[in-house]
């Protein structure tokens, strides 16, 4: 089987995949101080839950966008893992696509893998966005080449900011409230948070497209993907788990 680890700035997302399908996924916070044994006895408790022994484990590859987790995480595979030494996304690696980035060794492993498994699983022209601590844009066209895109603040990075330099705003659930015209403090900045995220979302999509000079698949994944979906038609297609899947098919072609 194999194991694919997704290092993002709040949470590692971890898939273990049975030729090809995924068989399970979990998540685990994302913690520099945490040393490679935690983090192993926790992976190992995942693989106890669903009465596996991490021996079924013949391949890993991990993307990461932290570089200080890297060596942890690397260590942690070897000790758990009987050795096995981690294969690493970079711009080195194959991926299928032809990257027209201007620095290519700048564009984020993750990226890459939502890029990959969009237009391998979907097809071009297409636009994979990852609702996370940031929200990605990553447009590849009809031939598959990966064209760049543009990165937002996330919705909590947003909220937090706006929380933290505002002494009178409370703090919000992400709830969407049932009007945009509130009468009270909370609703507002839940009105403001979300209709105002998913009006974003859908300019930057009507502009991607008018610059493409056609319609593009939109594909979401990421935490708080399936909240902004349920509120646009301007994306298509919901898929939590396409960072894994491009992990996995990166896998296959550099094995």
């Amino acid at each position: 089987m194999l194991l694919v680890l997704d290092i993002g700035n709040t949470n590692i997302k971890i898939g273990l995949f049975d030729n090809g399908a995924l068989r399970n996924s979990w998540r685990m916070t994302t913690d520099t101080h945490r040393t490679s044994d935690e983090y192993g006895i926790q992976m190992e408790s995942f693989f106890r839950h669903i009465g596996l022994s991490t021996d079924v484990v013949d391949g890993i590859i991990m993307s990461s966008v932290i570089p200080s987790v890297n060596y942890t995480i690397e260590h942690m595979c070897r000790l758990f893992f009987h050795g096995i030494q981690p294969m690493l996304v970079s711009n080195a690696i194959k991926t299928g696509l032809s990257n027209k980035y201007d620095h290519p060794e700048t564009l984020g492993a993750d990226r890459i893998c939502n890029a990959v498994a969009a237009y391998k699983k979907y097809g071009g022209p297409c636009v994979a966005i990852d609702f996370g601590t940031a929200t990605n844009f990553g447009i590849v066209d009809e031939n598959g080449a990966f064209l760049g895109g543009l990165i937002c603040p996330g919705i909590k990075v947003s909220t937090d900011a706006l929380i933290e330099n505002a002494a009178m705003l409370p703090k919000i659930e992400y709830i969407k409230p049932p009007k945009v015209i509130c009468t009270n403090t909370y609703d507002a900045i839940q009105a403001g948070i979300i209709y105002g995220y998913v009006g974003q979302v859908e300019f930057i999509i009507h502009c991607i497209e008018k610059e493409l000079g056609k319609k593009p698949k939109v594909i979401a994944t990421g935490g708080m993907s399936s909240m902004i979906a349920s509120e646009t038609d301007a994306i298509n297609i919901l898929n939590p788990t396409l960072t894994l899947e491009g992990l996995s098919l990166i896998y296959e072609m550099n094995k």
